[in-house]
């Protein structure tokens, strides 16, 4: 089986073009928590340019100035309180675990920073967020897990690629703001190391879509019918226009 890539000129665009393809070739899938999804086959999304508009779709839910929000929250912090955030789990990684009998406080993105700094052709500046000590038995585990950062050589430039892994990805509700936020992030380690943003590779090992839970955020996509042709299940939940009738 080779892994499909879908490549799109911005983030916004991929963002649709993942959600037609599971809306259309998904398959069933009940979690472990009961819930009912449709997924597909492991999916790499490329975007050469992170940067390029539309970096949000105008068909999502989230509007620029949520995304924003999201992506300040993953770089600086915040004072909300969940069983995990990114933010702690790549500039504090570590809960619960000690070193030489101290707690441990990695700052990977601190790391990501200076490694490329000082070997540029490193392929070692990754950051994690699986944390065995406490995600083993957390009810709510970071899908994010792994995050890379390549500079890659383009002609006389010198360009930050990111490419990012999730071991399971809401595709139609999370992925976009997770887009999002890691361009901003993808930025940020950029600027610190004083070279122009890249390409954006977002790899999900289970793409998935809530397609009963989330209803209500599937018509902007499928436009009634005219964008995506969605699976019979799909309709039949959504029952948003005509062809809820006709399948």
């Amino acid at each position: 089986m080779i892994m499909k890539i879908i490549r799109a000129a911005s983030l916004g665009r991929a963002h649709e073009l993942i959600i037609k393809h599971i809306l259309e070739r998904g398959r069933e899938r009940r979690t472990e928590n009961g819930e009912e999804t449709l997924e597909t086959d492991e999916i790499a999304l490329r975007v050469e340019n992170t940067l390029a508009e539309p970096m949000a779709s105008a068909h999502s839910r989230f509007k620029r100035a949520f995304l924003d929000c999201y992506a300040d929250d993953l770089i600086r912090g915040s004072d909300a309180v969940f069983e995990y955030d990114y933010h702690s789990r790549l500039f504090d990684w570590g809960q619960g675990l000690k070193l030489n009998g101290a707690d441990i406080h990695a700052d990977q993105i601190r790391y990501i920073i200076e490694k490329l700094k000082s070997e540029p052709v490193s392929r070692r500046a990754v950051a994690v967020t699986w944390n065995p000590a406490i995600d083993e038995t957390l009810n709510d585990c970071p899908c994010l897990q792994l995050i890379q950062c390549v500079i890659r050589k383009e002609g006389d430039a010198r360009l930050l690629d990111m490419k990012v892994v999730f071991r399971s990805n809401d595709m139609l509700s999370a992925a976009g703001a997770n887009m999002y936020a890691l361009a901003r992030l993808q930025q940020h380690i950029a600027e610190a190391i004083g070279v122009p943003v890249g390409a954006y590779t977002h790899i999900s090992l289970v793409p998935h879509i809530y397609y009963t839970r989330d209803v209500a955020d599937i018509p902007p996509f499928c436009g009634e019918a005219k964008l995506i042709r969605p699976l019979g299940i799909v309709c039949a939940a959504c029952r948003g226009c005509q062809r809820a009738e006709e399948i």
